[in-house]
């Protein structure tokens, strides 16, 4: 009889080890603390070494890293189902008590139902939720067509909005950074769009001098795009990359702890 050792580790380190320490944790307060830190742990380092150990326990089809990513994808949905349940009992109770903004939190709630509904419908009559046999839309896509499509155009629009009073503040030549700022806005802003020719048009003898200018526009703002704002968003990028790398060893040891929602008596 062939032993699964994945399987075993995988519901010790995930489902036994929880069970024992919610067990324990009716007596002892501080092991709430430890026992989400130890399944973290395990959560955390597993993939980290199926990266570097090329082991079929590890990394392979019915590896603990490949299982514990599909485990991860029923969390996941549960973590969903958490998410609309908190929405609703706030909002619910925010409805209730008639507080500020309580009609934002009732038409919060009708279009998570009516959504909600109609896309277990199309689960039920194995429909889905894009288009009927007869080419016509489900009850969904007409609420995402008429509704969902509107109101986030119209969002956007706004922010648009927001953005060009932004760009105003800020081209402005007050110091260097400002300037260069500046001087390169107006360079891709020249290079995206038909200028020269626009300015060209009633003077037909300047067309083909409009047209090279254009062209040599659209090589300069390439360029600057690849070349000095290619290398910022390279250096952002890396930045954010170890950020994320040091919040993640920091949750794998156990030093932040701020996502358990613990008490201080419960800290461990």
């Amino acid at each position: 009889m062939k032993v699964d050792l994945t399987r075993i580790l995988l519901m010790t380190f995930f489902f036994v080890i929880p069970v024992i320490g919610i067990w324990l944790g009716q007596s002892s307060p501080a092991l709430r603390g430890r026992i989400p830190l130890i399944v973290a742990f395990f959560a955390g380092i597993i993939p980290i070494i199926a990266l570097y150990v090329p082991k079929n326990f590890l990394s392979g089809q019915e590896g603990m890293s490949t299982r514990l990513g599909q485990w991860l994808i029923i969390v996941a949905g549960f973590a969903l189902l958490l998410g609309v349940v908190n929405v609703i009992q706030n909002s619910s109770r925010k409805i209730a008590r008639r507080d500020s903004g309580w009609l934002f939190s009732a038409v919060l709630v009708t279009g998570l139902l009516i959504t909600g509904s109609f896309g277990i419908w199309g689960a039920v009559s194995h429909h889905g939720i894009g288009f009927m046999p007869d080419g016509s839309p489900t009850p969904f896509k007409w609420v995402e067509d008429r509704i969902f499509q509107p109101l986030q155009s119209t969002i956007f629009s706004l922010l648009a909005f927001f953005m060009a009073s932004a760009a105003f503040r800020a081209f402005r030549a007050r110091n260097t950074e400002a300037t260069i700022l500046l001087v390169a806005a107006g360079v891709v802003m020249a290079g995206r769009v038909p200028l020269l020719e626009f300015l060209a048009a009633p003077v037909p003898a300047l067309h083909p001098a409009a047209a090279s200018g254009s062209l040599f526009l659209g090589s300069l703002t390439e360029w600057v795009m690849n070349t000095p704002n290619g290398a910022a968003q390279s250096g952002i990028i890396i930045g954010a990359a170890l950020g994320a790398a040091s919040m993640a060893i920091r949750v794998i040891l156990g030093i932040e702890r701020g996502y358990l929602g613990l008490g201080a008596g419960e800290q461990g």
